[in-house]
């Protein structure tokens, strides 16, 4: 009678079993991309932080869900991962949705001095075409104004003012625009250190006369060098705005004062470059501003 002998299976042959599985393992789906819906699910979350954005006063769920044509859950899911990065946030106690602070400064940030004067070159471009002056865009610097931007109009007698001039703001439309924009204590606080010196005899040197200034240009939204700095120079000047609907800067047109008859036509080209302006800075262009009195 023959013995038999049990073979072991070789390491080879065991090894078939694993091998097999290893091999089905990777032909299995990977669940590690984008989910399926992914560019919709961001058109979404942009669709309500564009809304959300455009309520200024808050918006709650079952408004914000119509506007952008979602269900509820729908809507609260994606508005909750919104509130969740910080750039929407939700009220405690209305649960009206408003805009977080991450998004304003990323806008801050992109929203440079560089990036002020790519956006403001074409619209002073065209100002000065329309007006045939110099158009200029300024910045507060410290209790002045400086100019980051300017364009000569095709009319002789253009001004040769350069681009990085500081100029004082108590005696200059610009600079004008600058101080409406301060809220009472600031202002206070500018007079208190202001040396209001004449760069004219039409130079406003006194602070009650400036105060009066100021408020009509609160009033009207327009400012006015009436050769205050220059005898020989008139300028216009209006607020332009910034997404938050802050005045971040003025736009202005100016030349010699015999030239600068029709007013209310050049205020009104101003206002239309400001509004442009402001609106690639990021303001709505529905808000409201101060009528001109066109005179």
């Amino acid at each position: 009678m023959k013995s038999q002998t049990k073979t072991k299976p070789s390491a080879k042959s065991s090894a078939l079993p694993v091998r097999k599985a290893s091999r089905q393992l990777k032909r299995l789906p990977k669940n590690d991309g984008p989910p399926r819906g992914g560019v919709q699910s961001l058109g979404r979350a942009f669709a309500i932080l564009e809304e959300v954005a455009r309520h200024r006063e808050g918006i709650g769920l079952a408004d914000l869900s119509k506007l952008v044509g979602l269900h509820n859950s729908t809507t609260f899911h994606l508005a909750k991962t919104l509130v969740s990065l910080g750039y929407v946030r939700q009220e405690p106690d209305s649960k009206r949705y408003r805009i977080g602070g991450p998004l304003f400064a990323l806008a801050a940030s992109a929203l440079d001095e560089i990036e002020m004067v790519n956006l403001a070159k074409p619209v002073l471009e065209e100002l000065s075409y329309e007006t045939g002056e110099s158009s200029h865009f300024s910045v507060r610097m410290g209790d002045a104004v400086v100019v980051i931007a300017k364009t000569g109009g095709p009319g002789a007698f253009q001004l040769a003012d350069r681009v990085g001039v500081v100029r004082p703001a108590h005696c200059t439309a610009l600079g004008k625009v600058m101080l409406a924009s301060l809220n009472e204590d600031q202002l206070q606080g500018y007079l208190e250190r202001a040396d209001l010196k004449p760069s004219t005899a039409k130079s406003i040197t006194e602070k009650p006369a400036l105060l009066r200034d100021i408020a009509e240009v609160r009033r009207t939204g327009v400012a006015s060098d009436e050769g205050e700095f220059d005898l020989e120079v008139r300028c216009f000047a209006v607020p332009v705005r910034d997404f938050t609907g802050q005045v971040v800067g003025a736009i202005g047109a100016s030349g010699p004062i015999w030239r600068q008859g029709n007013k209310g036509q050049k205020v009104k080209l101003l206002q239309a470059a400001a509004d442009r302006l402001s609106a690639a800075f990021g303001a709505e262009r529905a808000r409201q501003r101060p009528r001109s009195s066109g005179s």
